[in-house]
């Protein structure tokens, strides 16, 4: 790596207060050249995403997440008015909670905010509530938690975390179809704790979901606080800057408009179109080159910023469900796709770092680096001169340059500071990047087919389970093998499932199966003993 080179490759943004640095990526001189043709049509895609063209053929769909941030964009005034009214019913909304006229039964102001939900209307939501949670040193106007998944000791972590607080608490469910099951669990977990405790759960929720949903009329029917809307032009994982994610950060305080306006600004750039000038499609080249355009390595998300811990799972979701696709858009099979994790620096340093380094050479690291260290004005010497921050820079430079050493690829993301513009920044670079990846690469980028498929198969465990249940409870006493079980539902090739789905309801002290442990442990029998 030469100065040169990072000289001629450099690209900065003052005023966005972004750089970003591809020299460590060694691509050869012609690369880019190469690229135009593809990254032109990449463009000539976007654009016409952005103008409304359908740009989801399979589910026959608008993509569009850019209009939110930009509603006059938007190519028809019923969508521009959708976006303009639904920001300022959560600017509304919000202000009545924070000014205390829209309480709690009994008048009590609320406090706390329970988001419900899972995926995108979850990742992106506890993504910038854990980066711009009490920034600069200030307290939130309200707690946020979560229920993201559907497992019951989560969910009873997070309500006995609330406690007394529960009847101050607003409660957010998020589903655009009303119908996810993780989701409506979560749902009906939390009105019956409210139930538990003599709280009107109806005067705690909010609906965020599609209009007319199973949701949307759940809320309507029960008389909930309030409902806004989801779009079927806004994919889950491109939703943070929509009421999904929009309305918990402005009740826990975070100011939205600067989040909406670097979201703004960063697409502003990354519709040029030219790849020296657009850090999304440097970003998107990049990818190209390092995975030979099918996936062959990698993404490490490397944020040195503890604030920017959740940015890799976001950008799992993000990247993953975006580009992780069996076929492209001529219907070939192409198992495309680039798998992404990571933590945060100096952490990792302690952990895969070891393996980045020494081990099998299948992943490009992307650094992300923050330069301002704290909100104070001054920091701790903990050494002659040095601070803790000087410290983290260390460790970044440093390991950037020892995994240099073993040609280990890296490219690195600067950011004056975390903040709210910042945040909306970065949302608006990655999903550019992964919009222009797509187009490069052929695929649609905004459906999720496997998705559905594993939530199909999961249905099918659950009818297996009631199938199960009704069999034993048809033989109260009789002890079954997993065997002859299966062979009594006419289910021999599920023998494993029947198994797994015994062993699930015998664990469980509330159930009424009770196990019998045999020798070999395939014998063991289960029973019905309500």
């Amino acid at each position: 790596m030469t100065w040169n080179r990072f000289k001629s490759l450099y690209y900065t943004h003052p005023k966005l207060g972004l750089s970003l640095d591809v020299s460590r990526m060694p691509f050869p001189d012609d690369f880019l050249g190469l690229m135009e043709p593809k990254l032109k049509q990449a463009f000539t895609d976007m654009a016409a995403l952005e103008a409304g063209a359908i740009a989801n053929p399979d589910e026959k769909r608008m993509v569009g997440h850019y209009w939110l941030r930009a509603p006059e964009l938007a190519p028809t005034a019923e969508l521009r008015t959708a976006i303009t009214s639904t920001l300022a019913a959560i600017k509304d909304f919000t202000t009545k909670v924070h000014q205390g006229t829209l309480t709690a039964p009994g008048g009590a102001r609320f406090k706390e905010v329970l988001v419900i939900g899972i995926g995108g209307s979850a990742l992106g939501p506890q993504f910038v509530s854990h980066a711009l949670g009490r920034l600069k040193g200030g307290r939130d106007k309200m707690g946020v938690s979560f229920f993201d998944n559907t497992d019951p000791d989560g969910i009873d972590y997070v309500l006995k975390t609330l406690g007394r607080r529960l009847k101050q608490t607003l409660v957010i469910v998020i589903s655009k179809s009303g119908g996810t099951a993780e989701t409506r669990n979560g749902m009906l977990e939390a009105q019956a704790a409210f139930k538990a405790a003599g709280l009107d759960f109806a005067k705690h929720f909010v609906a965020v979901t599609g209009e007319g949903s199973k949701l949307d009329q759940v809320a309507q029917q029960e008389g909930w606080l309030a409902r806004f809307p989801m779009w079927d032009w806004v994919g889950g994982r491109t939703s943070e800057l929509c009421a999904v994610g929009l309305l918990p950060a402005a009740l826990q305080g975070i100011k939205i408009d600067q989040m909406l306006a670097g979201a703004a600004a960063m697409d502003a750039v990354t519709r040029k179109k030219s790849s020296r000038d657009n850090p999304a499609a440097l970003l998107a080249l990049m990818w190209y080159w390092a995975t030979d355009g099918r996936g062959t390595k990698d993404m490490v998300v490397l944020p040195y910023k503890d604030r920017l811990l959740l940015f890799s799972r976001y950008l799992q979701q993000l990247v993953m469900e975006s580009l992780g696709k069996e076929t492209d858009l001529a219907g070939h099979v192409v198992n495309q796709g680039i798998a992404v994790y990571g933590n945060k620096g100096s952490t990792d340093q302690h952990a895969y770092v070891q393996q980045l380094r020494e081990g099998v050479n299948n992943f490009f690291v992307t650094f992300i680096e923050v330069l301002k260290d704290r909100s104070a004005d001054t920091s701790l010497e903990v050494e002659p001169g040095v601070t803790s921050g000087d410290f983290l820079q260390g460790f970044l430079l440093g390991t950037r340059d020892a995994l240099s050493e073993k040609n280990r690829h890296s490219i690195t993301i600067t950011v004056n500071e975390v903040s709210p513009k910042t945040i909306g920044m970065l949302i608006a670079l990655y999903e550019r990047a992964v919009g222009l990846y797509a187009s490069l690469v052929g695929i649609n980028a905004y459906h999720q087919p496997g998705v559905e498929a594993g939530k199909k198969a999961a249905g099918g465990v659950i009818t297996l389970k009631l199938k199960i249940d009704a069999a034993l409870q048809a033989a109260p006493g009789t002890g079954f093998t997993a065997e002859t079980l299966a062979a009594r539902l006419g289910a021999p090739d599920r023998t494993e499932l029947v198994f797994k789905v015994l062993e699930h309801l015998a664990a469980n002290p509330g159930g009424k199966v009770v196990k019998t442990a045999q020798k070999p442990w395939s014998d063991s029998t289960y029973t019905w003993q309500g």
